[in-house]
């Protein structure tokens, strides 16, 4: 066992960082299932109640991301490598603040149709938070490496999913010659957003990976 690990087990650790990354992914959770809500609306002023909802939310992401960057600034030895905390927290950020970007424009751009290629990728979205949910709940035990690892290539076949979801949609926006042009770019920014978010579970898993196999 390398002698930084050792030492890490040895001394004290502040351990609310656990509490505070399950309570940050649990609030990912809820903005992924009220997306999915905006996403399979058909209704502008629907739309309109549930992004309030989903701002609450987000604000509340913020704050705990908050009180983890607090945390690790006033704690002298962390339970993991605190870069591998910040960085994990930063990502369940991005994804929570790109789901209110695309919900926010979805009702700037006064788009309140609901095609199919949204709500598979709310669907997609939904799946690849509740995997990160579940990942973040293993990754302090690592006896649940095997189970870590089957996680993480979970999250890569959803991602992957959403990738060729992309590439469609947004060869099929262009392929219509009569299509009109503002009309493209709205939804052109729309599944950008959607895109970026599912990168960024992606990343999520990335780190949490590398995490596993620092701390083995």
């Amino acid at each position: 066992m390398r002698l930084d690990n050792l030492l890490r087990m040895l001394m004290p650790r502040e351990e609310r960082f656990h509490e505070l990354l399950e309570r940050d992914v649990n609030n990912l959770r809820h903005a992924a299932e009220v997306f999915a809500a905006i996403a399979h609306s058909n209704s502008l002023e629907e739309r309109r109640v549930k992004l309030v909802e989903l701002k609450a939310i987000e604000r509340e992401g913020d704050e705990i991301t908050r009180l983890i960057f607090e945390a690790l600034n006033k704690t002298f030895i962390t339970p993991l490598d605190r870069e591998d905390i910040r960085s994990l927290a930063k990502d369940l950020d991005d994804i929570l603040d790109y789901l209110e970007m695309v919900g926010q424009n979805l009702v700037l751009f006064e788009l309140s149709e609901s095609p199919e290629a949204l709500q598979q990728f709310a669907a997609i979205l939904v799946k690849l938070v509740d995997q990160l949910g579940k990942l973040t709940a293993l990754m302090w035990d690592l006896g649940h490496q095997k189970e870590i690892q089957a996680g993480i290539v979970h999250v890569s076949e959803l991602e992957n999913q959403a990738d060729e979801l992309y590439y469609t949609v947004i060869a099929d926006l262009f392929k219509h010659d009569d299509a009109k042009a503002v009309s493209i770019l709205k939804w052109k920014e729309i599944y950008d957003g959607l895109e970026n978010a599912c990168d960024e579970c992606k990343d999520f898993t990335h780190i949490l990976g590398n995490v596993v196999i620092k701390n083995a």
